[in-house]
């Protein structure tokens, strides 16, 4: 392989890291309203807490599909 490969699969796998962390922090922002959670209510906890779940499902059934898609 060359450098250029190499380098650019370094730089897709960092890349690929850097975007899904900014969607699941995205996501997290989204769930809380924008409130830290000490600022939260307990039944506004329960609202983000029952979102992420739900992120994590869609997450999961998408990735099903592209499975039996193949």
């Amino acid at each position: 392989m060359d450098a250029g490969r190499i380098f650019q699969q370094l730089f897709n796998m960092i890349f690929r890291r850097a975007m899904n962390t900014a969607i699941n922090k995205g996501i997290d922002h989204v769930a809380r309203k924008g409130r830290p959670p000490g600022q939260m209510t307990a039944e506004e906890r329960k609202q983000a807490n029952a979102a992420r779940e739900m992120t994590k499902k869609a997450r999961q059934a998408a990735k099903i599909a592209r499975r039996l898609g193949r």
